[in-house]
């Protein structure tokens, strides 16, 4: 339940299994023993870490949070543009809600998006060549990179394992951030998704500063020194507990 929803807490789990708040506590203090979960005031929530999940696990992992982000990302990409998305199953969820728009030329590193599009309206639908990695469908690598290198796009879609307060955007694959950079040069606006979860998480690799991005969409409040440095550098936050987003 923790990894679903994010964090738990002692007195809804303790209705839901029909036994008392202290037996809760112990077995919250025992998984945090274990390291993982980390112990919140009435609960617990997901503890930070340094690697990642399994694809089916992270599809799973806040699903309705991310298409609700998927179909606020859909509002800022127009009809009749050029859209690359990367890897990531919240990036596959915006592919999800752009599938009815119009004329878009639509390109992805992720075999698990373009098998998704190949029924939508997009005009044209490219697939970044190189090794495609079994575990996700992420095609990532040198050949990833020089076939991006040869386009410009309107908008680049991305997502990241992690989120530092001090606007680092993170990640653990080194193969998968040169990808990441490559899409952000060649795109004119660079837009990151992601759920909040990603502020309690750690990975070693950088991939750009949120500073350099013109948008961030989230499903809750970022952190404020996060925040502040985004304003600062012209990045808009869009907050999906802000929005009418369904």
């Amino acid at each position: 339940m923790i990894r679903t929803n994010g964090r738990v807490e002692v007195e809804k789990l303790a209705s839901v299994y029909g036994i008392t708040t202290q037996t809760i506590r112990r077995d919250l203090s025992a998984l945090c023993e274990r390291g993982l979960a980390m112990r919140t005031h009435g609960g617990a929530k997901l503890a930070p870490t340094v690697s990642n999940y399994g694809y089916q696990e992270r599809r799973r992992f806040k699903s309705e949070e991310k298409e609700k982000l998927g179909n606020l990302t859909a509002t800022l990409i127009p009809n009749d543009c050029s859209v690359l998305l990367n890897i990531g199953t919240t990036t596959e969820q915006v592919a999800r809600a752009l599938s009815k728009h119009e004329d878009l030329i639509l390109a992805s590193n992720n075999i698990n998006i373009i098998n998704m599009m190949t029924e939508s309206k997009v005009k044209e639908l490219i697939m970044v060549g190189g090794s495609v990695r079994k575990a996700d469908g992420a095609i990532v690598g040198g050949d990833a990179v020089e076939t991006i290198s040869r386009y410009k796009f309107d908008f680049a879609i991305i997502g990241t394992s992690a989120l530092d307060d001090d606007g680092a955007v993170l990640d653990f694959d080194s193969r998968e951030v040169l990808v990441a950079r490559q899409i952000l040069r060649n795109a004119r606006t660079k837009i990151l998704v992601c759920d909040s979860s990603k502020f309690q998480r750690s990975a070693s690799v950088r991939v750009c500063s949120i500073g350099d991005l013109d948008y961030f969409v989230t499903d809750a409040e970022p952190p404020a020194a996060f925040r502040n440095i985004a304003e600062s550098h012209g990045t808009r936050i869009l907050v999906l507990e802000n929005t009418n987003a369904k």
